[in-house]
């Protein structure tokens, strides 16, 4: 019937549709309220058949097209204040009149297209090539056309289009309208998520409740139709979320709750399938012979991959949340894990075989968040509550010794489990348990575990423990960067408060002169500061959460402190950073990358290429500056080879013509200290004359005030500038012969 249903639906597209035309008209000549009411009153009055002629116009309309050519209502950058907002939100509730559409559709069984090109990469990939994905949400829907595999489409239910139009959406690249950019997690979309799986999703045994309560109207699951062409991988024994068979149901009277339950699986299906699938085909196939466990596994794939690859910035914060939100269900159960009188309760003992059944979640998610946290600003207060929110979560009392007690079970001895080859083994999902009630209940525990984790990583992961050795050896690491990174707060924060507290004193006076190296404004002063106490806040209490789960005392925490040594006083701030040498110049260590991420130290960076071709300052005049490049450069091609013999001299006319035609730096220690390659070094260090400091307006106005000085005395031009070449010639010699016991002196 459903088939016939969908081919009726196909006929009825191709005839004109009045009702469209009128709608489509409306919407760009009527205000945005008029026709939402006019929407309101279509939907309530007219009856399916023409209703099912706008249904995908109306869906698109409003979350726009899958090739993002219409980019629909905006929902994404619709905030509360504006207009639209409460209208929006009333249309698209759950009992609003939108999803009364969807209803009134879904008892008829029509049927809607979805190409599946508009699929996510692997799943596209996946079907393109013959293996159907072991969904159900894939299951008997796809529609075979003449023209071949590559144009193939999906037949979803109304529900089922409704929700892949809505999850699709999100990700769908669109041009939006200029000044639309920012979207945050108070808008029209994301509240819609939240509310959508709010009703949608049962919790403890609930159903969603019925939209029909009169019986105007019924909300049939989808009937199974036939499939019409074998697919490799087809799942048989596809199991439903929620215990229940009902798509392989022959009547939906077997079960009253089946027609409300199946919107719950619909939903999670579309949200899942469209959002976690971001990886290679490769990976989505190996997940294929996986043992499928719905959302773990895809989710447990995505957040690694994002875990791996997400910009090192604060818009990580959402993938944060999301795996923080999985691993600590127990917030949302409506139960109060704490009493008045111990409020420090920690995890209920029921949660622990959660944890055991996801200790990967756990202790391989918590890995690679260390691995980015390291490579992070922590000064950054975004980053700093991003550490604060983990180490929070992850010291709550009983949790950490739940995480520990699964990786004992894991890494139990394989002899333990000598009963496992006189026994049939069925996954939970199949009807079985993974051992009989007579074995010993840590025997089950292992078998959990190890399926979890061999599920996930295959039979040949190597397991890293979270309570292991090497692991503890970074946590140490991190407490060391926690701590560089809360010191540097500390620094700039007093910094903040001296420039504020002499900006103040110096406006008594109206002489509130700005600091030279912060041109910020008396309100952005007083933001930054704001910030840098949340900051040393954040990973102050973040280093006592992490004393806790991994039981570091006092004791420990202070020797930790006291190796970091001179490291933190700010006279070593002006070091460089740690680096080796190499081939091709100066190589950053990992520890002077850390140093320079959280601002302990840096390099004195300065113009590198040759420092005769430098930019024109305002402080010289350009006209002198191109006429001596040009008398310069004519004097060292003749006389090069000269120059470099004279330098090259071990003796003391070496050192003088050191002084006078090698670069500053290279005249006072030869040491490197800025990250420039070997070639430029040699290149700036080569002996040559330069006579651009005579075009600076300060040298000029000098030698000026020299040339007034000797005609007071009634010198002449000539004469002065005998004794200004000879004054430079003594200051030379002079430097020359006492200028490394001066520099000894000075260090």
């Amino acid at each position: 019937s459903s088939h016939q249903g969908s081919s009726m639906a196909a006929q009825a597209l191709q005839q004109p549709s009045f009702l469209l035309a009128n709608l489509k008209e409306n919407s760009t000549t009527k205000p945005f309220l008029q026709r939402c009411q006019e929407l309101v009153k279509v939907i309530d009055d007219y009856p399916a058949k023409e209703l099912h002629l706008i249904f995908p116009w109306l869906v698109e309309s409003v979350f726009g097209s899958l090739d993002g050519v219409i980019t629909g209502w905006n929902l994404r950058f619709l905030q509360a204040r504006s207009n639209e907002y409460n209208i929006v939100m009333e249309f698209l509730d759950p009992s609003g009149p939108m999803m009364k559409l969807v209803y009134k559709l879904q008892a008829e069984e029509y049927k809607y297209e979805i190409p599946v090109s508009f699929l996510p990469g692997p799943v596209k990939a996946s079907i393109q090539e013959g293996v159907l994905p072991d969904c159900p949400l894939f299951h008997n829907k796809l529609q075979f056309p003449p023209s071949g595999l590559q144009t193939l489409s999906l037949a979803l239910n109304p529900f089922e289009y409704y929700m892949f139009m809505f999850a699709s959406s999100l990700i769908t690249p669109k041009n939006y309208p200029p000044g639309q950019h920012v979207s945050s997690s108070d808008t029209a979309y994301f509240v819609l998520v939240d509310t959508y799986l709010k009703y949608f999703l049962p919790t403890e045994g609930s159903v969603p409740p019925s939209p029909f309560p009169d019986n105007r109207g019924s909300v049939s699951p989808p009937a199974p139709r036939a499939p019409s062409v074998p697919f490799a991988g087809y799942g048989i024994h596809s199991t439903s979320l929620l215990k229940r068979h009902i798509t392989h149901q022959p009547s939906v009277t077997a079960d009253p709750a089946a027609q409300e339950i199946w919107r719950s699986e619909a939903l999670l299906q579309v949200f899942v399938e469209i959002w976690l699938h971001h990886y290679s085909l490769e990976m989505y196939q190996k997940l294929q012979v996986v043992v499928q466990r719905f959302v773990q596994q895809k989710l447990y794939v995505f957040l690694q991959h994002c875990f791996g690859h997400w910009p090192l910035d604060a818009s990580f914060r959402a993938v944060l949340e999301t795996w923080l939100s999985y691993i600590q269900p127990w917030r949302y159960t409506g139960e109060k894990t704490t009493s008045p009188t111990d409020p420090i309760q920690g995890v209920p003992d029921k949660w622990a075989s959660f944890v055991q059944e996801n200790l990967l979640m756990y202790t391989k998610l918590f890995q690679g968040f260390l691995n980015r946290v390291v490579r992070t600003d922590l000064v950054n207060v975004q980053n700093a509550l991003m550490v604060f929110r983990v180490a929070k979560v992850f010291a709550q009392p009983n949790l950490s010794e739940m995480i520990q007690k699964g990786e004992q079970l894991f890494l139990e001895p394989e002899h333990v489990l000598h009963h496992r080859q006189h026994r049939v083994f069925l996954t939970p999902g199949h009807g079985g348990s993974f051992l009989s009630a007579r074995q010993p209940m840590a025997t089950d525990g292992v078998f959990r575990v190890k399926s979890h984790v061999y599920g996930l990583e295959g039979q040949d992961c190597q397991y890293k423990q979270m309570f292991g050795t090497e692991l503890r050896g970074a946590i140490l690491r991190l407490i060391q960067i926690i701590a560089q990174a809360r010191q540097t707060a500390k620094r700039i924060s007093d910094h903040s408060a001296e420039v504020a507290a002499n900006n103040s004193f110096m406006s008594w006076f109206g002489l509130g002169f700005p600091d030279l190296n912060h041109t910020l404004n008396e309100r952005e002063m007083d933001d930054t500061g704001e910030c840098v106490k949340k900051t040393h806040e954040f990973l102050e209490r973040s280093l006592d959460y992490l004393c806790q789960i991994f039981r570091l005392n006092t004791g420990q925490l202070s020797q930790l402190m006291a190796t970091l040594g001179s490291g933190q006083d700010d006279g070593n701030s002006r070091q460089l950073p740690d680096c080796i040498q190499g081939d091709n110049g100066l190589i950053l260590t990992d520890l002077g990358r850390m140093q320079i991420i959280n601002g302990l130290r840096r390099f004195e960076i300065e113009y590198q290429g040759d420092p005769e071709l430098q930019p024109i300052r305002s402080y010289e005049n350009a006209v002198l500056v191109r006429l001596l490049f040009k008398i310069s450069s004519v004097i060292n091609e003749r006389f090069g080879g000269q120059m470099e013999a004279l330098c090259s001299r071990p003796d003391f006319l070496g050192r003088l013509g050191r002084h006078y035609l090698a670069s500053p730096e290279a005249a006072a220690d030869g040491k490197q200290r800025r990250p420039e390659t070997r070639r430029t070094a040699e290149r700036n260090r080569r002996p040559r004359l330069s006579l651009r400091p005579l075009a600076s307006y300060r040298v000029l106005l000098m030698l000026l005030l020299l040339y007034i000085f000797g005609a007071l005395f009634s010198f002449g031009p000539i004469s002065s500038t005998l004794l200004i070449l000879t004054g430079g010639f003594l200051y030379g010699l002079f430097i020359t012969l006492f200028g490394d016991k001066l520099r000894l002196k000075s260090h």
